[in-house]
């Protein structure tokens, strides 16, 4: 019984180099794209951290205002107490912005003067 020898041409031998796949070729980059895609959504996406800080700055604004505006408020508050219970306020505006006065008191309007 002989042994038989097969003999591979330099051509096939050439052709049965193992094929890379396409993630053995593209894998990493693909990879890179991938992790760029994600920092980039990340960074500027609709909820990333630009947005956020953004969000952060208008809370931090809208705090402030609240602030001032409660503070108008309180003070608002306290006015119209002291327009329910004070005489002399009551009576200054009376006096001032209506025109009136006490019984035997006259009243002279002097036209604003002329600069």
């Amino acid at each position: 019984m002989g042994v038989r020898v097969k003999r591979v041409s330099r051509a096939k031998k050439k052709s049965a180099a193992p094929k890379q796949s396409f993630l053995q070729r593209w894998g990493s980059t693909l990879f890179v794209l991938l992790l760029l895609a994600l920092v980039a959504h990340v960074l500027f996406g609709q909820h990333g951290l630009l947005a956020m800080r953004r969000a952060q700055k208008e809370v931090g604004r809208l705090q402030q205002e609240i602030a001032q505006l409660n503070e108008e408020n309180k003070k608002l508050a306290e006015e119209v107490q002291a327009l329910k219970t004070d005489p002399k306020l009551i009576e200054r505006i009376a006096r001032e912005e209506m025109g009136l006065a006490r019984q035997g008191e006259l009243i002279f309007k002097l036209p604003p003067r002329k600069q």
